[in-house]
């Protein structure tokens, strides 16, 4: 589930990212687990910014994802869900329909144009910030393609959702389900 997504940088995220951008070389395009993404966060005075972080969770294997009803529970996630969640965005995600020896990509997005933030946590180590994304069970107009889908936040959940005195656990039930796809 969801370990490809697309992220054309706006003006406002390049923006963010200017001072950051050329220590961090931040994906543009197409954007694959391990690559260092634009996220939104939290900075020290609790308003919202714009970070590099690498996609995953590295250790013993890499984790990319978290499944978003169990991740409160999960020791690796408990922590990151009450103090360090965050914002992916993205124009789409990529997600592959298996027709036997065949695998179909389609480029799934939000019914509105203009990009789509994926709820998602963080963590810091020794070698840099890392995130994850949540996912949740897909919506009945993707579920063919894939049973599990990244969990995308309304707009006027996102403030709510990277402050850690906010409801994670209700704001992941007003997640997004309409989404839009296509073969990409």
């Amino acid at each position: 589930m969801c370990r490809r997504y697309r992220l054309l940088l706006d003006e406002e995220l390049h923006a963010a990212l200017d001072g950051k951008r050329a220590e961090a070389d931040v994906a543009s395009g197409d954007v694959a687990p391990t690559d260092m993404a634009a996220v939104i966060a939290n900075n020290r005075r609790l308003k919202p910014d714009v970070f590099p972080m690498r996609w995953g969770y590295t250790g013993a294997s890499l984790v990319v994802n978290a499944r978003s009803e169990t991740a409160y529970e999960r020791p690796m996630f408990a922590e990151s869900m009450k103090k360090r969640r965050c914002l992916i965005p993205a124009s789409w995600y990529y997600e592959w329909e298996r027709r036997g020896r065949e695998r179909v990509r389609y480029a799934i997005r939000l019914q509105c144009e203009g990009l789509m933030y994926m709820a998602g946590l963080y963590r810091l180590t020794q070698t840099g910030a890392q995130f994850v994304i949540l996912t949740r069970d897909a919506s009945p107009d993707v579920a063919f393609i894939h049973p599990r889908m990244p969990v995308i936040l309304p707009r006027e959940a996102m403030a709510e959702w990277i402050d850690p005195r906010g409801d994670g656990q209700a704001l992941l039930r007003e997640a997004v389900l309409s989404v839009r796809f296509g073969a990409a």
